[in-house]
């Protein structure tokens, strides 16, 4: 069984239909890579799953039991965790009080905990006491992985994480996927970077206009299809 999937996912906003019937699988200990271009449906497929955009019943399911249509706070009580696009720290707050609201909601044991937050991103340390906010953009990242991570979840989803910053930080965040995986966690990536998605990515879904139009291990996708997938193939 996986540990999660979705079955035939829809997402709406107001009138506009932004999901057409997505299925996706996640297992345990797997590391999976959503790609495709802006307004493909990838941050609302983050969103459906999280709970943050409420979808029918029945639509997500996380080890077994269903969670579509329940609220964000109970998904994430129950071990999904979200990275959001944007980060959104609070700028009122240092680095350590942003990544302890990561504890709140979910109140269970785990690896992750300040400590080894900080050993992940020893930067973090240094800077623990300054305003989240007044980091760099890939500081600012590493906190945002960091507070989800305190939550000790099973599952993280990560949306375009990588988005805005220089390749050398990318890197450098990218390097602690392994340990995040090793800890217990599964991923699902976001990811518009087709290389750095197929680098990490145990296997790869690409969407465009709300449907899933390609899916596979990254050794068995050729680059063709990638690209007829992520951008549509020429008449």
């Amino acid at each position: 069984m996986a540990l999660l999937h979705t079955d035939g996912l829809t997402a709406h906003y107001g009138d506009f239909q932004a999901l057409f019937g997505v299925d996706i699988t996640l297992d345990q200990s797997e590391v999976v890579a959503i790609i495709g271009a802006n307004g493909a449906g990838k941050t609302t497929l983050m969103r459906s799953i999280s709970g943050v955009l409420r979808n029918a019943p029945g639509m997500v399911r996380f080890d077994g039991a269903n969670i579509g249509g329940q609220p964000a706070d109970e998904i994430m009580a129950q071990g999904v965790a979200m990275v959001p696009e944007g980060r959104k720290l609070f700028p009122s707050l240092s680095v350590e009080e942003n990544l302890l609201i990561g504890t709140y909601g979910r109140k269970t044991g785990g690896h992750w905990n300040l400590k080894t937050v900080y050993d992940l991103f020893p930067i973090l340390r240094e800077r623990r006491n300054n305003p989240g906010t007044a980091l760099s953009g890939g500081q600012q990242q590493m906190v945002a992985i960091g507070r989800a991570l305190m939550s000790n979840p099973r599952v993280l989803l990560c949306d375009e994480i990588s988005l805005g910053l220089a390749p050398v930080v990318i890197k450098d965040i990218y390097k602690a996927v392994p340990a995040i995986k090793a800890a217990g966690a599964s991923l699902i990536v976001v990811e518009q970077d087709i290389g750095q998605a197929m680098a990490v990515a145990d296997r790869v879904y690409c969407m465009m206009e709300g449907r899933v139009t390609l899916s596979g291990t990254p050794d068995t996708l050729s680059r063709e299809a990638i690209h007829n997938a992520y951008f549509g193939a020429a008449a």
